[in-house]
């Protein structure tokens, strides 16, 4: 939740990617860091437990896919246009390239996490569990 502890508005957080610029996309292990810079000394970070789903040129690309890694760094250097988040519908970016999209079935969570938005001046952060927000349908 935002570090201030107020009531939770959705796509508040997440919407101030808007603007930005995705800059790097770093495979770790069992998560993947996405970073972004732009227009304010802010340094966002949305890190991913759950493997997002690429669309890019008309196609999903999933995890696992042949050509996942290249389609998702293929984002880079593009801006983020819009973001939605919603009830059952989890997270997703668009860019300028494409979008990314957070919306993992039951089977594709494997820890307490699904990701973690964070790296802005004023320290709000947010972090998307199953069971709440965005993805509560995910009990």
């Amino acid at each position: 939740m935002p570090l201030d502890d107020q009531t939770y508005a959705w796509n508040d957080l997440l919407g101030r990617l808007v603007g930005f610029r995705l800059f790097s996309v770093q495979f770790v292990m069992d998560y993947v860091q996405l970073r972004f810079d732009g227009p304010t000394h802010d340094a966002p970070v949305l890190n991913c437990d759950v493997m997002p789903v690429v669309e890019a040129a008309g196609r999903r690309i999933v995890p696992g896919e042949t050509g996942y890694a290249d389609a998702l760094v293929s984002l880079i250097p593009g801006a983020v246009t819009a973001t939605t988040e919603a009830r059952a519908q989890g997270l997703r970016l668009e860019l300028t390239g494409g979008a990314i999209v957070l919306l993992p079935t039951p089977d594709e969570i494997e820890g307490p996490e699904i990701a973690m938005l964070f790296g802005f001046e004023d320290r709000s952060w947010m972090c998307w569990r199953p069971g709440e927000e965005a993805f509560e349908h995910l009990t």
